[in-house]
C-alpha cells in the first residue's frame, strides 16, 4: 500500500505556504484555471522522482519574490511511515532526505514512492521529438528496476565521450574509441532487452484499457521502434563510423528508439481527433500504472490533471470507474468544477475528498 497521507508547500510556484491532508482513494482538487491545483500534483510528483513534470528547472519553481522553496510529505507505505523533504534555494544544491538523511545519489529515490501522470502535457508525446518518448519508457521501467537506471547513467556517459571524441579535428585514438564503444553494445544491449520487455508486457494492458474506455470500434496501435530489432549493435557502430565521423555525433543505437502512436496503422497525430488521442494517452498510462504495479509490486499514486478537457461526460466517467477499482490505489484529479466530478463520484460510490482551492 502507498498513500500520501499529507503535503506541506512552502513558496512552491504560486504557494507561500500550504498543507493539506489526503484520503485513502480519490482526492480531486477543484477551483478556477490558474488557482494551482495543477501545482500541487506537481508537487506529489517531485516528492516521486525528485524533480519537477513540468519545470525540471529547479530555481524556475521558487515562487516568483522568495529565494527557496520546500515541499514536504508524509507517507504509509506498506505499513511504515516515510517523511520525505525537498528544498531549493537559489545558488545552493538541492536538498533531498529521506526520513531526515539526505541521499548521497538522488536515483536512490527513484521507486520508493512510485507515481505516474496525466496531464495536459502529454500532447508532447504525440506531437514533440522522440526523446519525449524514450524518457516515458526510461521513468516508467526505472521505477522498478534500479540497475536499467544505472546502465541508462553509464550509457548517456559512453555516448557522451563518443560524440566529443568525434567531434575532433585531429585524428583519433582508435583504441580509445572502441573502448566507448564496447561500452555501449555493453549497456545498450541490456537496455534494449528491457524496454523490449516492457512493451511486450504493455501493449496487450494498453489495448483492453483503450477499449474499455472508447469501446471497440477504434483500431489503434502502439508499437516499439529501434535499430536493434534486426541489427547487430556492435556491427552497426561499426559500419556507421564514417558517417558518424562527418555528423560528429553517433547516429546508431538505443538512443535513436521510439515509440510509435498509430490509429488504424497511420501516425495518431494525423489520423485521430483530440479526443481519441488523449484517450490514447490516458490508456498508455494506465497501462504504465499496471506494469510498474506488478513489477514493483506496489500500486503508485496517479495523478489525473484536466481530465475533463477534449472528453465528454461518458468518457470521464468510464476513466474515473476504472480508477476507482482495486486495482488502483490513491488518486489526485484536479477539475475546474466540483459539482460534475462530485456527481460521477457519488454514482460510482467511491471513497473521495473534496478539496476546494481558491
Amino acid at each position: 500500500m502507498l498513500r500520501l497521507t499529507s503535503l506541506s508547500l512552502v513558496n512552491f510556484k504560486n504557494y507561500e505556504q500550504a498543507n493539506f491532508n489526503f484520503c485513502k482513494k480519490i482526492n480531486c482538487l477543484t477551483g478556477s484555471n490558474g488557482v494551482g491545483k495543477t501545482n500541487v500534483l506537481d508537487a506529489v510528483y517531485l516528492l516521486s522522482m525528485t524533480k519537477s513534470n513540468l519545470n525540471p528547472i529547479d530555481t524556475q519553481n521558487i515562487r516568483y519574490d522568495a529565494d527557496f522553496f520546500v515541499v514536504q510529505g508524509e507517507y504509509e507505505r506498506n505499513e511504515t511511515t516515510e517523511t520525505v523533504y525537498c528544498a531549493v534555494k537559489r545558488g545552493q544544491k538541492k536538498v533531498f532526505r529521506r526520513n531526515k538523511k539526505d541521499y548521497e545519489r538522488l536515483s536512490e529515490h527513484i521507486g520508493l514512492l512510485p507515481a505516474v501522470s496525466i496531464s495536459p502535457a502529454d500532447g508532447n508525446l504525440i506531437y514533440g521529438r522522440s526523446d519525449e518518448r524514450r524518457k516515458l519508457m526510461n521513468e516508467v521501467i526505472s521505477q522498478h528496476d534500479h540497475e536499467y537506471l544505472h546502465d541508462m547513467m553509464q550509457y548517456n556517459r559512453a555516448l557522451e565521450q563518443r560524440n566529443a571524441m568525434l567531434k575532433q579535428d585531429s585524428a583519433l585514438n582508435m583504441e580509445v574509441l572502441e573502448l566507448w564503444n564496447e561500452k555501449l553494445v555493453t549497456t545498450g544491449n541490456k537496455i534494449y532487452k528491457r524496454r523490449s520487455e516492457y512493451c511486450q508486457e504493455l501493449i496487450p494492458v494498453f489495448q483492453n484499457f483503450y477499449n474499455e474506455i472508447a469501446g471497440d470500434g477504434e483500431n489503434v496501435q502502439l508499437l516499439y521502434s529501434s535499430q536493434l530489432h534486426d541489427n547487430d549493435f556492435a556491427a552497426m557502430l561499426n559500419s556507421s563510423f564514417t558517417k558518424d565521423r562527418l555528423m560528429q555525433y553517433t547516429t546508431t543505437g538505443i538512443h535513436k528508439d521510439d515509440l510509435l502512436f498509430q490509429m488504424n496503422e497511420y501516425p495518431l497525430k494525423k489520423s485521430a481527433s483530440q479526443g481519441q488521442q488523449k484517450t490514447f494517452l490516458v490508456a498508455m498510462k494506465l497501462a504504465n500504472f499496471d506494469y510498474i504495479r506488478k513489477n514493483g509490486n506496489i500500486k503508485p499514486i496517479l495523478l489525473l490533471d484536466d481530465i475533463f478537457d477534449k472528453f465528454d461526460a461518458l468518457r470521464v466517467k468510464q476513466i474515473i470507474r476504472l480508477v476507482a477499482g482495486e486495482e488502483f490505489g490513491q488518486i489526485f484529479i484536479t477539475d475546474t468544477g466540483n459539482e460534475r466530478t462530485e456527481r460521477i463520484l457519488k454514482e460510482i460510490d467511491c471513497v473521495y475528498q473534496l478539496h476546494n482551492i481558491a
